[in-house]
């Protein structure tokens, strides 16, 4: 699964590849949310993705694979 984190004040998202399903994802978000002090923590394929509560823009879950744009094999 695909999850696209925007991070207040900065231009690029976070795109991060998770083995989360969405209601874990969306729990977690929930739970940071409701701390004042919360951090959004999200483990990925290659580690963790820690991102304070208060800096969260938005976080977006793809469920399907996005494919990649580019050159291929057919």
């Amino acid at each position: 699964m695909q999850v696209r984190i925007g991070v207040q004040s900065v231009p690029k998202e976070l795109v991060v590849e998770t083995s989360l399903s969405a209601e874990e994802v969306e729990q977690a978000v929930s739970d940071a949310l409701g701390d004042p002090d919360g951090i959004f923590t999200l483990k990925s394929k290659n580690g963790r993705v820690v991102v304070p509560s208060s800096k969260l823009a938005y976080v977006e879950v793809a469920e399907t694979d996005v494919p990649s744009v580019g050159f291929g094999t057919f």
